[in-house]
Formats: structure tokens, sequence, C-alpha cells
């Protein structure tokens, strides 16, 4: 299916936001990520399922100054 991760069109076969951080090698910690306009909590990341055309967001933190 077709998703956008920050505003890039991409093609993933994963079925819930997990398994597409799992894709994606998102580090363990240091990363939020939205659906639309809702932040999901990593703990809630296996039960919320992708549909095609989803919006997903991923920050990742960063050090500096």
């Amino acid at each position: 299916m077709k998703i956008y991760i920050n505003n890039k069109e991409t093609e993933t076969a994963s079925a819930t936001l997990e398994q597409l951080a799992a894709e994606l090698n998102l580090p363990a910690q240091g990363v939020a990520v939205a659906v639309g306009t809702k932040m999901v909590q990593r703990t809630q990341w296996a039960e919320t399922l992708l549909k095609e055309g989803d919006n997903i967001i991923v920050i990742k933190a960063a050090c500096g100054g």
C-alpha cells in the first residue's frame, strides 16, 4: 500500500505502525510518530493499523546546541 512518511510517498507491506517502525529500523528510543494529526504512543504502535494514503510523521530527537 502507498502511505506518506514525512510527506514522501512510500510503498509498504506493513499492516501496523509497529511493523512499519521495524521496516524503517527506527531506534528504540528518541522517536515520536504521528498518524495524521495524532501522536501515537509507542505502547499503541502494535494495535495502530495503517491504511492506504495514511500520512505518517516521524520525528527523531537530536542532541546539540
